[in-house]
């Protein structure tokens, strides 16, 4: 449980200290900075980001952030095939189905961490908030 995807709400309560939230996604960006685990994204999380983030900061803020962000996390790729997939996908939410199918797209990723569980019944990878996340982790890893 090393690879995760990060969904947008947790990159966003990390970069602007959303609470209570904001203490477990700090927590594994901490992980992922010290190469504990390793983090990735979609360029959609971007896209979000960029959008929420626009109504607390300047454009040069925010991109000075997703700059830093881009040094801790891996950014995967969208194509025609996940588009289509989320399209023909039984999932309620079109963001959340690009998501998955994004993550589902490389191999290696072996969970989506988001505090939007319900969004990703139809998952085929496990789906955990961020503090079951830490808590899975800690308890496997004895940190």
């Amino acid at each position: 449980m090393n690879n995760l995807f990060l969904d947008s709400d947790v990159i966003i309560d990390f970069l602007i200290d959303r609470k209570p939230f904001s203490q477990h996604a700090a927590r594994i960006f901490s992980l992922i900075a010290y190469k504990k685990i390793k983090g990735y994204s979609s360029p959609l999380c971007f896209s979000n980001v960029y959008y929420v983030l626009s109504k607390y900061a300047s454009h040069k803020t925010i991109i000075s952030k997703l700059k830093e962000l881009t040094e801790l996390i891996r950014i995967l790729q969208v194509d025609e095939k996940v588009i289509l997939s989320a399209l023909h996908s039984d999932f309620k939410d079109f963001e959340d189905a690009i998501q998955f199918f994004t993550a589902l797209t490389y191999k290696n990723i072996d969970i989506i961490v988001t505090r939007n569980i319900k969004d990703f019944k139809k998952s085929a990878l496990p789906v955990l908030t961020p503090e079951t996340f830490l808590k899975t982790y800690e308890q496997t890893s004895g940190s």
